[in-house]
């Protein structure tokens, strides 16, 4: 491994302090030591001269499960300057552990860039997953998380009740191995099918064997709107959760969704300081977009009807009076949120040319409206849709606030292969880069030593890690070297597979894997399985 310079840089390390001029100095994958004029021996120079430099950014709320699994070289985040990924989010822990129920959701997601049947499986279990991603390699450190949902569909599957003792203990027994195996926390996705039908003590209990571990519970809370029991009915019992259950609380990305709580970020806010003041440990993150993306059934079918599962949910649709509730439900959701019109699909392959069309505009092709349209598209496979449904007063109070840190919700994916399909969210490429674009360089909400905290130490300081997130001697050699007047989101909703501009070197664990704005071929990313790793 080259010994490498990095000199005259702008340096921003991380933890909010002032910028200051400097050289930095890598070898063996750790910062071995960074100077104020003195030269030492390198390998490799890089002249940074105008440029900021700061630790890598770690992405606290991902989807990548499975992207490093089907593609090695993934780089959709590590071009915006990504060096670290938390996977397992929202309550889906989509790769592990898998048995013949929880195998049917990794199936679902898998068959959107591959046949399952050919994708070869080799694990059952948390650490087995772990193994093959580590196989596999990757361009970027991963960090894991199990999934409530995947726990309960393993033991439990889509049932719409409390579990017996006997399924609770083995969710625990579960979770507890998971997390013992290299999981850094646990997450629920409370909104979606079958997490929602979870009570709280049930959370709280499978949260404690993360607080034994002082690991971290990260939540997409109940509601994030007005579709079931509000926002901040929603927000309140996150916190009771990590009240009882004495855990770190992660609440993901945050943002008031619907009509009915717009404007009302404040009152976000004050709860969670409330929180802290009470003595919590409990935070959030954002990606700073308007529009949102999930699942067509996460987002749009009504609960009820996903109990027992996607076959079951099928045989209700094939019942004319429950079809008919369905398309009641589906009407009344859009009433609360901006319209069908609001709906775009991202990906759907069974008919690719409606992917960037709105739901008005598919019904209109299918000559039916928007609603039997939403229900028609889920019959073939379950589309991911993108909805406008958030406005820039709250998102920028958010942006602002010390506690929320940046993160994109968003998978690792490509221009070319095989994860180069569909429109996804633009988040997949842009978050940071847009982060930095519109509310630092822009707007001017925050500085940009503030701005690199939120992607760097507070992320690292939620997942417990001592040796990442700072450009500090003897941390990970993690580092984003950035032309800043010049950094550009590139990708669009309409466009999405574009690389950002403006990140002009990425080093992974001591690896320059983006030089000069390419891409060196390098996948020098680690598993990230304990907190000073």
């Amino acid at each position: 491994m080259d010994k490498i310079e990095i000199k005259n840089a702008i340096i921003i390390d991380g933890s909010g302090s002032t910028p200051y001029i400097g050289n930095i100095y890598l070898d063996k994958g750790k910062i071995l030591a960074i100077t104020h004029g003195e030269s030492l021996a390198s390998d490799i120079s890089i002249d940074a001269t105008g440029k900021v430099v700061t630790p890598g950014f770690i992405d606290l709320h991902s989807h990548s499960d499975f992207s490093f699994l089907l593609d090695p070289t993934a780089q959709s985040k590590l071009r915006q300057g990504v060096t670290m990924e938390l996977v397992g989010n929202c309550g889906f822990s989509l790769c592990a552990p898998l048995n013949e129920k929880s195998k049917e959701d990794f199936n679902s997601w898998i068959s959107e860039y591959t046949d399952p049947d050919s994708f070869d499986i080799t694990w059952t279990d948390y650490a087995g997953y772990i193994e093959a991603s580590r196989k596999s390699g990757a361009t970027i450190n991963l960090a894991f998380q199990v999934g409530h949902g995947t726990l309960r569909t393993a033991v439990m599957g889509y049932d719409d009740r409390p579990p017996t003792p006997e399924e609770l203990l083995e969710m625990k027994r579960l979770a507890g191995e998971c997390l013992d195996s290299g999981a850094l926390g646990l997450s629920s996705g409370l909104v979606y099918s079958p997490g929602t039908y979870a009570r709280t003590d049930e959370l709280i209990s499978i949260a404690e064997e993360v607080s034994k571990r002082n690991k971290l519970y990260s939540t997409h809370q109940r509601d994030e709107g007005n579709d079931s029991v509000g926002l901040y009915v929603s927000l309140n019992e996150a916190i009771e959760i990590g009240r009882r259950s004495g855990c770190k609380v992660q609440v993901s990305h945050v943002k008031c969704d619907s009509m009915a709580v717009w404007g009302t970020a404040d009152k976000y806010l004050t709860l969670l300081e409330s929180a802290n003041k009470e003595g919590l440990n409990i935070a959030g993150d954002q990606y700073p977009y308007n529009k949102w993306s999930t699942s067509l059934a996460g987002g749009l079918l009504p609960i009820w009807s996903q109990v027992g599962g996607r076959g079951e949910t099928l045989k209700r649709m094939a019942d004319e009076d429950l079809r008919g509730v369905m398309i009641d439900d589906l009407n009344k959701l859009f009433e609360r949120r901006k319209g069908p019109e609001a709906v775009m699909i991202g990906r759907y392959s069974e008919e690719e040319s409606f992917e960037g069309k709105n739901l008005v505009e598919i019904a209109e092709i299918m000559q039916t409206n928007p609603a039997e349209a939403a229900l028609r598209l889920y019959q073939n496979s379950d589309p991911i849709i993108i909805e406008d449904g958030i406005i820039d007063e709250d998102i920028e109070k958010f942006v602002k606030h010390s506690l929320i840190a940046v993160a994109s919700d968003g998978n690792s994916v490509s221009k070319e292969g095989i994860l180069s399909v569909g429109k996804p969210h633009p988040r997949f490429y842009g978050t940071n880069p847009r982060f930095i674009e519109k509310y630092i360089n822009e707007k001017n909400l925050v500085s940009i030593q503030e701005g690199v905290r939120k992607m760097t130490s507070l992320p690292a300081e939620r997942m417990g890690l001592t040796r990442r997130g700072k450009l500090t001697p003897g941390f990970a050699a993690d580092v984003v070297i950035m032309d800043l007047e010049n950094v550009k989101e590139k990708s669009t909703f309409m466009n999405p597979h574009q690389y950002p501009e403006g990140i002009t070197h990425v080093i992974v664990n001591g690896e320059i894997v983006i030089k000069d704005g390419d891409y060196t071929g390098k996948t020098s990313g680690q598993m990230i399985t304990k907190f000073n790793s």
